[in-house]
């Protein structure tokens, strides 16, 4: 048998030291993430948020204000026992307890009359509804900041590259003419203004990498510091597609689901249960009791019922007090469902503005200040422009390319406006 104990115990040992890996491995964080999509932006949002995860723990805290909320009254026990001889210890004894002294033993019980506790609840069960809707509008928030800020991140990329690709443009027009001044078709003073010009391409470069930097601190900031790696990058591009919506469907789906105005709804049901909880409160509780007394020999058993009167106190403070906080929910959903309308006409127009915007772009604009430009380079290159012509049309391209990027960046943010605006998914 000590043999077989001693087999056990290594046998034990050798599976806790090969289970040790894998539980370790299990709890092993994972790793930040690298490279983040908009849908991976999200998730990590609503995952790693603290301040959407404090608001979250408000429902739980009202889930159990619903616990307290409909509990029973506990009965009341109560022992009265009297004339206990302590300054005679000579009659002290068992005998003088059995047949003298006073017992007094009392259960009592409150009996909540009115609904109140069924009333109660459900104003809990309320509040509860309407924390909870508050936390989806925050999650709402959250999730069109953070792909506010991801559009961010994709345009200050965008704009970073632009300003690479006009640095090295910019830079082999140096080059070329340097090349020219050293075969002496090129005076030096020339080149040297240049050159200078230069400088202005590199310092848009650097402020772009500044741009792009502040970007995504702005957008790890949603996301959760730890969640994604110091030197992360988003995937994605600033794109545009055509996405067919109309303005009533847009009014119709909003009224439906966005959240506040759920909430708005929600709180005036809230409200008005609250009202109906102070009315119940008027009706005065009854306590019942139930007696056991002995004195001495006798034994008896007696009840008592007790009410208060409500000559004074008949809760009309708490009635006043519910009657207009039920006229302030009414006027308080119809502020948030004119605001809700209102955010749905503005994000359209937006959407409409922008949508135009980058169509009228694409249509030929940038063609043609690419066209300009490169025009403008074969002329100059062949000494036959001026190096102010060149840089009025480097300075246009760049505009132009640069006002198309925030367009298209404006028109993607306007559609997750849109979005927002309704409270669900309708513009991808």
């Amino acid at each position: 048998m000590r043999a077989w104990s001693l087999v056990g115990r290594r046998v034990g040992a050798m599976l806790l030291w090969l289970a040790v890996p894998a539980t370790a491995a299990a709890q092993t964080p994972a790793a930040p993430a690298a490279r983040v999509s908009m849908a991976d932006a999200v998730r990590m949002a609503l995952e790693h948020n603290h301040q959407l995860a404090s608001q979250r723990l408000n429902v739980d805290i009202s889930r159990a204000d619903e616990i307290t909320a409909a509990l029973k009254p506990n009965p009341v026990f109560s022992s009265v026992n009297s004339s206990f001889p302590v300054f005679s210890p000579s009659q002290l004894t068992l005998d003088n307890a059995a047949h003298n002294q006073n017992y007094v033993e009392s259960l009592s019980y409150l009996f909540e009359r009115g609904g109140k506790r069924e009333k109660r609840t459900l104003v809990a069960r309320d509040t509860t509804d309407v924390v909870a809707k508050t936390a989806v509008d925050a999650e709402r928030q959250l999730i069109f900041q953070t792909q506010q800020a991801f559009i961010n991140v994709l345009l200050a990329k965008s704009t970073l590259d632009l300003a690479r690709e006009d640095l090295k443009n910019f830079s082999d027009v140096v080059e070329l003419n340097r090349q020219r001044m050293i075969a002496g078709d090129l005076a030096e003073a020339e080149f040297a203004k240049i050159s200078l010009q230069k400088l202005q391409f590199e310092q848009d470069a650097s402020s772009s990498e500044v741009a792009l930097l502040q970007a995504k601190a702005a957008l790890r900031l949603n996301v959760g510091f730890e969640a994604v790696a110091d030197d992360f990058d988003v995937e994605g591009d600033l794109a545009y597609a055509k996405s067919p919506i109309a303005l009533d469907d847009l009014k119709r789906e909003a009224l439906t689901t966005r959240p506040d105005l759920l909430a708005a709804q929600r709180t005036l049901k809230l409200m008005q249960d609250t009202q109906a909880l102070a009315y119940a409160n008027r009706a005065r509780n009854l306590t019942g009791e139930v007696e056991y007394d002995r004195a001495g020999d006798f034994n008896a058993l007696g009840f008592g019922v007790s009410i208060e009167l409500p000559f004074h106190d008949r809760n009309q403070g708490n009635i006043a007090h519910s009657q207009s906080a039920v006229r302030q929910a009414i006027e308080s959903e119809i502020q948030t469902r004119t605001s809700v309308l209102t955010d749905v006409v503005s994000a359209y127009a937006a959407f409409q503005t922008n949508e135009k915007l980058v169509a009228l772009y694409q249509s030929g604009y940038l063609d043609q200040a690419r066209q300009s430009l490169e025009t403008t380079q074969y002329v100059f290159q062949r000494g036959s422009g001026s190096l102010l012509d060149l840089l009025d049309a480097e300075r246009t391209y760049r505009a132009t390319e640069l006002a198309f990027r925030q367009a298209l960046a404006a028109y993607m943010t306007s559609a997750q406006q849109i979005n927002f605006a309704v409270g669900k998914q309708v513009v991808q």
